[in-house]
């Protein structure tokens, strides 16, 4: 398994593909912030539409655009003049998804939207969710290196446009795709990605990054890590921290610790043998190194019932 597909499955998460919107501008669609550990997303599927997040306005998007608000950040998707935008019904009786619907005549946009509910091993906003940025745009119009990406939006779009007998199964298992293509495909466009992503984009990095990840109960030293990139001590230790922010000890405990709540939450292992798969011979300092990252302690974490 690629490192990419190990840090994936560490960080288990739910994706919710729930409403089908079709608007005539002008109109707003104006989305309040969510909770820790929600990150809602947009998929552009027909025309066009402007974003507003943050500090930025007028960000133009277009069909075949995805963008992702990992934080949970409240946002303002529109197209034409807002002042003078019909409010927005959702269409009464069954549906495969809600549908939401406006009264404009003008250009016509339609939008599906979602959620990506992280597990508790996100901890509400720390590990993979907290190295994501504020905000994704992923593009896959001419983009040949999200063929992948826009054939599963291509798939959706037509499964909710045109429900069949399974479509409801069928939406719910493209959906769970999406993420990690999301994510390959960021990785591919972005500029710079921060945090764990940056080590997996640093090619001379990556090996050490999948010998955390493949055995998490080995006990890694600089040394060690080094050699596997083949890397001095030093050279090794710089790149990781300037690409990472942070060094490969702490690195190496995060995966630790989401590995544990894994192994927790799965309820097959003791805690001391949960200890010993992750690389503690001590089940003291295993207890003392869980509690630090979660806030509780690992019998504690599995009595809570995290799932």
């Amino acid at each position: 398994m690629d490192a990419l597909s190990r840090l994936l499955v560490l960080y288990p998460l739910r994706t919710a593909l729930d409403v089908r919107c079709h608007f005539g501008a002008p109109w707003v669609l104006d989305q309040p912030a969510t909770a820790p550990g929600t990150a809602p997303y947009h998929l552009i599927v027909r025309g066009s539409a402007t974003l507003d997040f943050g500090g930025q306005r007028g960000m133009p998007l277009q069909a075949g655009d995805i963008v992702v608000f990992p934080h949970g950040g409240a946002h303002v998707l529109s197209l034409g003049d807002a002042d003078h935008a019909s409010p927005l019904r959702e269409l009464p009786g069954e549906h495969l998804l809600r549908e939401v619907r406006n009264g404009g005549d003008g250009p016509a946009t339609d939008i599906l939207c979602g959620e990506f509910h992280f597990g508790a091993e996100s901890g509400g906003g720390q590990g993979l969710l907290a190295t994501l940025p504020p905000l994704l745009v992923v593009r896959t119009a001419g983009q040949s290196d999200a063929a992948g990406l826009r054939n599963l939006i291509a798939m959706l779009q037509s499964e909710a446009e045109a429900p069949r007998a399974g479509s409801g199964a069928i939406v719910g298992q493209l959906a769970s795709a999406l993420f990690a293509l999301l994510i390959r495909a960021w990785m591919e466009q972005a500029m710079s990605v921060p945090g764990l992503f940056a080590v997996l984009a640093e090619r001379r990095l990556q090996a050490a990054l999948h010998g955390m990840l493949a055995q998490p109960e080995r006990p890694w030293d600089l040394e060690q890590l080094a050699a596997l990139c083949h890397m001095s001590r030093a050279t090794f230790a710089r790149l990781f921290k300037q690409a990472a922010g942070a060094t490969p000890a702490d690195v190496l405990a995060q995966l630790r610790m989401a590995q544990a709540a894994r192994l927790l939450d799965q309820g097959k292992l003791a805690a001391g043998d949960v200890a010993e798969a992750v690389g503690y011979q001590s089940e003291a300092a295993f207890n003392r190194a869980f509690k630090r990252q979660y806030g509780v302690g690992p019998g504690a974490w599995r009595k809570r019932g995290h799932h």
